[in-house]
């Protein structure tokens, strides 16, 4: 969770801000709507915002629709002001939470953005079990080992268990075994002390003590180097970590998920995971079925995620037309639910017309057979004879139009980084192509 503040709250900032970390939020305070507007178009973004209600909550709401950041606003006033939370509500603030701040009621709230951001959308029997499996297993404090391909939802799955365990108040914290650097793990997972290796300007907590009363979801744990396998086999069995550069003990109490897209008993005979762990984080399997295998979720998913990136990008929520619907039934989708997702944000920012058409439906060339309307065309049809790079610029420039030119904004809704994004746009003018500027809403012919 990160947690934008604006504002001094009347006082009570530190409060809430104690609140917001000891729920495992990441704050971030600004003093003036401008400064925290700024904190959010550079990029660094918010699941919440909490505004003091003495701000004008109406034009940080109005900011942020025209720029096409979507973030909710909670607006916060001292004492039950009832005019005060009526013109909040009014200027579009999604709450009001009178101060001083209760933690319930602060808990309860981040709960909903947690849970709004974490939603399983669902509809198939296979899915619907997975979730009742992990109905009777999260209350426990058991070690689950959720496995199931890439794109999958392995994580939310993982968001889930948290959400409804005995932890929900506390932290859930997330580390991408595969991701890290085998030489910088150990730091990750157990923190450092200072002078302990080169850069080492000072103590660093790891993700053990980062999570300590909730919960630890080592992701993709079977890309994990053997050797510091050893290390955290110890961790969970004697609970407690070695910050390295340290020998002095840390007590920590977290309740481990891990998750992995192989099969780890065949990464044991392999000689790549170690048994001993594998059963101490085996404890419970929850296995996440392709998308491929369950096909019901495919239709909702779609549509849960149209209406996702339209309000993303501040256009309206075209529905999905029969042929398209049709199209999507028919694909394996070997990227599960991770490329439906991106095919559904192309296809949001490409259509036209009145519906979402088979002709915006951009899908992998690698994966795409078996995928056809009526006619035998494939869903692509109408991008036949136009070259990737053209599709490229179009798709970056349509979206940065909807960004009203905003670069970082655009940046992170393709999926790249910034410096990959100024690059092609140079690029393209130097081509001729007019590129939208900051804060230009008009849109523009590529």
């Amino acid at each position: 969770m990160r947690l934008l503040i604006i504002g001094t709250l009347g006082g009570q900032i530190g409060a809430a801000s104690q609140i917001a970390i000891e729920r495992g939020a990441k704050v971030q305070q600004a003093d003036t709507v401008d400064a925290g507007l700024g904190l959010l178009r550079s990029g660094q973004g918010a699941d919440l915002v909490m505004v003091d209600v003495t701000l004008d909550v109406s034009q940080l709401v109005q900011s942020l629709e025209s720029e096409r950041i979507s973030v909710p606003v909670i607006a916060c006033g001292v004492g039950n002001d009832t005019q005060a939370a009526v013109r909040a509500i009014r200027a579009g603030a999604k709450e009001y939470v009178p101060l001083p701040p209760s933690t319930d009621l602060i808990a309860a709230v981040f709960e909903a953005v947690a849970e709004e951001g974490h939603a399983i959308v669902h509809k198939d029997p296979r899915m619907i079990e997975v979730l009742r499996l992990a109905d009777k297993v999260a209350p426990s404090q058991a070690g689950i080992l959720i496995t199931g391909p890439s794109g999958s939802g392995k994580e939310l799955v993982a968001h889930y268990i948290h959400n409804h365990s005995t932890r929900k108040g506390r932290r859930f914290v997330a580390i991408n075994c595969a991701a890290i650097p085998e030489n910088l793990l150990a730091s990750e997972l157990f923190g450092h002390e200072k002078g302990a290796f080169t850069g080492a300007v000072a103590r660093r907590i790891g993700k053990f003590e980062e999570a300590d009363g909730g919960t630890l979801l080592l992701d993709e744990i079977s890309e994990m180097d053997p050797r510091l396998q050893a290390t955290l086999l110890r961790a969970i069995q004697e609970k407690e970590i070695d910050r390295v550069g340290s020998n002095k003990p840390v007590k920590v109490n977290v309740r481990i998920l891990a998750t992995s897209n192989r099969n780890i008993e065949d990464e044991i005979a392999r000689g790549n995971f170690r048994e001993d762990l594998f059963f101490r984080l085996n404890v419970m399997n929850i296995k996440i079925p392709a998308l491929a295998e369950r096909p019901d979720d495919i239709g909702v998913l779609a549509e849960h995620f149209v209406k996702k990136y339209a309000e993303a990008n501040g256009i309206s929520a075209l529905p999905l037309g029969k042929e398209t619907q049709k199209a999507l039934s028919m694909h394996t989708w070997p990227g599960n639910v991770r490329e439906l997702e991106n095919t559904i944000h192309r296809a949001v920012l490409l259509a036209s017309g009145e519906e979402i058409g088979p002709e915006a439906v951009i899908i992998n060339e690698s994966s795409a057979a078996g995928v056809s309307g009526d006619d035998g065309e494939g869903v692509t049809t109408g991008l036949i004879g136009r070259t990737v790079a053209d599709v490229e610029r179009d798709l970056i420039i349509d979206t940065l139009q909807h960004c009203l030119g905003n670069r970082t904004h655009a940046a992170n809704i393709l999926g790249i980084s910034i410096r990959t994004l100024r690059n092609k746009l140079k690029r393209y003018g130097d081509q001729g192509v007019a590129v939208p500027s900051p804060g230009e809403a008009e849109r523009l012919a590529p």
